[in-house]
């Protein structure tokens, strides 16, 4: 009965293997906006955190170095935050239907 379990247990590890590969590749071409400062500084990235957009507003252009690093900052750390988020809501699905022992955490 160990074996059976064992090779069951084997079987679903690799399914999710396979199936998180290619949870990463359509992640891949998911993009998430994060914005600063009521929208005025947009960043457009990857769920793998590549930078795809930079985009800030005209008005913002006259500013000084230090008042035009600040939101951009802000909005790439926006961002990331929700890259975060995307990310774990759909890996949560891969588990689903799993029997994982108590404890037990994915991704590992």
């Amino acid at each position: 009965m160990m074996k059976g379990g064992l090779g069951d247990l084997m079987k679903q590890a690799q399914q999710m293997q396979e199936n998180m590969k290619s949870m990463q590749e359509q992640l891949a071409a998911v993009e998430i906006e994060g914005q600063s400062g009521a929208g005025m500084v947009k960043v457009t990235m990857t769920c793998r955190h590549d930078v795809k957009r930079v985009a800030i507003d005209q008005s913002l252009l006259g500013e000084d170095k230090e008042m035009l690093e600040d939101p951009i900052t802000a909005a790439m750390n926006n961002a990331v935050r929700k890259v975060e988020i995307t990310i774990q809501e759909k890996m949560s699905g891969l588990s689903a239907g799993m029997s994982l022992p108590p404890g037990f955490k994915l991704p590992f």
